[in-house]
C-alpha cells in the first residue's frame, strides 16, 4: 500500500508532459503579446520565454531568433486566412458571392486591430531592423497576393471575368478594399473597423469589381 501511495505521489507531483506543438502555440502568443505592447526592439527572448512559462534554453531550441519569432507571428496569422479561404470559397459559388467572401476574409485579416499594430511596427521599425519587413513581406504579403491573384487567374481562364493584367487588378481590388480603413485607423483617426463594417465594404467592393469586369 506505501509503494502504490509514493508512486501516486510522485506521478502527481511531475509536471505534465507538453508537445512540440502546444509549446510553440504559446510561444507564439507570447511573442504576438511581447511585439504589439513593446515593439520589435523592446521584444526580448527572456521576456518571451517567462511568458510562454518556459525556459529560454527551450524557446532557443524551437526559435534560435527573434527575427524567426516574428516570422512565426505572421505566419500563424496567414495559416488563419488561408484556412478560412480554403473554408468559404468553393468553385461550385457564384463568382460574385465568392469574390465578397474572399475579400471579406481579406479584410478580417488586415484591418484588425492586432494586424493594424503590427503594420505600424514592420512601418516604424524596418528601417533598424530590416529582417522585420523581409519576415512581414515574404511570409504575408506574398501569399495573401497569391491568393487573391490565384482567384482572380482562374476566373479569367474560365471566362468568367474580363482581366488584362491579373497583378494590376489583384493591386487594385486590395487597395480599395483596405487601404482607406487601415491608413485611417493607423493614424489613429478612428478605430478598427468591425466585422459588419468590414462585411459590407466587402460586399460593395465585390459588386463594384464584379460588375466592371464580368464578361
Amino acid at each position: 500500500m506505501r509503494q502504490i501511495h509514493e508512486s501516486v505521489r510522485r506521478s502527481r507531483g511531475r509536471p505534465q508532459i507538453r508537445s512540440g506543438e502546444d509549446t510553440m502555440c504559446l510561444v507564439v502568443d507570447a511573442a504576438d503579446h511581447e511585439f504589439q505592447a513593446n515593439g520589435y526592439a523592446g521584444t526580448n527572448i527572456k521576456s518571451v520565454s517567462e511568458r510562454a512559462g518556459i525556459s529560454t534554453k527551450t524557446l532557443y531550441k524551437l526559435v534560435p531568433t527573434k527575427a524567426e519569432l516574428f516570422e512565426a507571428v505572421i505566419r500563424r496569422r496567414i495559416g488563419r486566412f488561408l484556412l478560412d479561404v480554403d473554408d468559404e470559397i468553393s468553385d461550385d459559388l457564384d463568382p460574385r458571392e465568392a469574390l465578397e467572401r474572399l475579400l471579406l476574409a481579406f479584410g478580417m485579416l488586415t484591418l484588425t486591430p492586432d494586424t493594424i499594430a503590427i503594420n505600424r511596427l514592420v512601418i516604424s521599425e524596418s528601417e533598424r531592423f530590416p529582417e522585420v519587413a523581409r519576415a512581414f513581406y515574404q511570409s504575408a504579403i506574398v501569399p495573401v497576393n497569391g491568393v487573391i491573384e490565384g482567384w482572380l487567374t482562374r476566373q479569367k481562364d474560365k471566362g468568367t471575368l474580363r482581366i488584362d493584367d491579373v497583378h494590376i487588378a489583384s493591386g487594385m481590388l486590395r487597395g480599395m478594399m483596405i487601404m482607406e480603413p487601415q491608413r485611417t485607423a493607423m493614424m489613429g483617426q478612428r478605430a478598427a473597423p468591425h466585422r459588419d463594417e468590414i462585411a459590407l465594404r466587402a460586399k460593395q467592393c465585390a459588386e463594384v469589381f464584379y460588375n466592371g469586369c464580368k464578361m
